[in-house]
């Protein structure tokens, strides 16, 4: 009597399924990490924006006295929050002389790993803007 033969029946099914898992995996790598480099780029333009929007509040009257450049610190921090809050972002604001630092907080969905139960990502961008005096036209 022969010994009954070995198949190799749903060897390409285990296969397939392995293939298609990897490939999910890479997809959803590509996409999602797309996602996240479009959320921290978009994170920095909100960080720069908002500290720029906080280094308009010069103090003027320290640069009508020949001061140098400094910035009311209150209202720089409220001109960031103000700012922030109209974007819908969270964030904070460091003031220190003529330079305003803003921290922002973006959370960033996946898509397709998110499926898997990966995520969200907490994506954390800092921007820094200094005050300048300004010389207008006719001014020396």
């Amino acid at each position: 009597m022969r010994p009954p033969e070995r198949t190799q029946s749903g060897s390409v099914t285990a296969f397939v399924a392995s293939i298609t898992v990897a490939l999910v995996a890479v997809a959803g790598l590509v996409v999602d990490g797309g996602y996240l480099l479009a959320g921290r780029r978009a994170a920095l333009d909100e960080a720069e924006a908002a500290a720029r929007a906080g280094a308009q509040a010069i103090d003027q009257d320290a640069l009508r006295t020949g001061g140098p450049v400094s910035l009311r610190v209150d209202e720089a921090r409220q001109r960031v929050a103000d700012y922030l809050a109209r974007s819908g972002h969270d964030g904070d604001a460091d003031v220190s002389g003529d330079t305003v630092t803003v921290r922002v907080r973006r959370s960033q969905r996946l898509t397709i790993l998110g499926l898997f139960g990966v995520g969200p990502v907490v994506i954390n961008a800092s921007g820094k803007a200094h005050g300048v005096q300004a010389v207008g036209e006719g001014e020396p």
